[in-house]
């Protein structure tokens, strides 16, 4: 059985959908599914849809990129009290997403994002209080996002949450960076594609004691679906392309990675 480490299903392209999903996930031996929080004003519905469904669980967070709703209205900004809250509920299970993103500066420089760095610190604050593991987002900040876990002393040692990088597409220097603080390396639908050699280089670095693999769906669907809606039925893509990287039966990379995810994410249940 293959498991999707992080998903979106409560986003409006496939909320409607959760039965077909379902279903399609069933056909393709898809086990189980992390339903990501990217705000806190949306986490009712990943809560809900985690409790609604024996095999799905949620997590808290508040993506970097989040600033405003799509109607232009400031987000909640969160704090070590509302995530902590949130992470006592049942089926909550990590915080996140969370971590950095210099992708979208909009004018601004680095220096003015410090707003992001201050979220980050928050969400790591939370995830030490609760020893729930950290779900990191990092795009075109990978140094101040490591140099933040080292700060906060995410390095493996005791007291620290712990956590993954999700859908890496970083060098295998970044690779190793997260390893080295303890961190498991997710990777998505990206794997799959022409361009992605690099990340397959990484990939190929990263232990598979440390690998996951998911969707990020509705986002980056595999090859041949690119372009396409994503769903967790698509995750077994993602895990035949690390099974060529790694030179492993599909089989047992669906395995494998299964067992990695339960290991992180110990308040989820098979």
């Amino acid at each position: 059985m293959f498991v999707d480490s992080h998903c979106h299903l409560n986003f409006p392209e496939l909320k409607t959908q959760i039965v077909e999903i379902r279903a399609a996930m069933q056909l393709a031996r898809v086990s189980h599914a992390m339903v990501i929080s990217t705000t806190l004003e949306e986490f009712p519905s990943v809560h809900e849809m985690a409790m609604s469904h024996e095999n799905f669980w949620a997590t808290v967070g508040v993506h970097p990129d989040n600033e405003t709703t799509q109607d232009g209205v400031r987000i909640l900004e969160p704090t070590v009290d509302d995530l902590l809250a949130r992470a006592s509920l049942p089926k909550v299970v990590g915080i996140g997403e969370t971590g950095l993103d210099y992708y979208r500066l909009a004018g601004r420089s680095i220096a003015d994002m410090e707003w992001q760095r201050n979220r980050f610190r928050t969400h790591i604050h939370a995830a030490q209080a609760c020893q729930k593991p950290l779900i990191i987002h990092t795009r075109n900040a990978s140094d101040d996002t490591i140099a933040i876990l080292k700060e906060m002393k995410e390095d493996g040692t005791s007291g620290a949450a712990g956590g993954v990088f999700h859908c890496f597409t970083e060098t295998v220097e970044v690779a190793r960076a997260a390893l080295d603080l303890g961190f498991y390396i997710s990777f998505s639908g990206i794997l799959t594609f022409k361009n992605a050699q690099s990340i397959r280089d990484a990939a190929d670095f990263v232990p598979l004691d440390r690998c996951l693999i998911e969707t990020d769906s509705p986002y980056l669907a595999p090859s041949p679906y690119r372009g396409k809606t994503n769903t967790p039925a698509y995750v077994p893509y993602v895990a035949a392309e690390l099974a060529k990287v790694k030179h492993q039966s599909v089989e047992a990379i669906a395995r494998i990675t299964a067992d990695n995810y339960f290991e992180l994410f110990s308040g989820a249940v098979r």
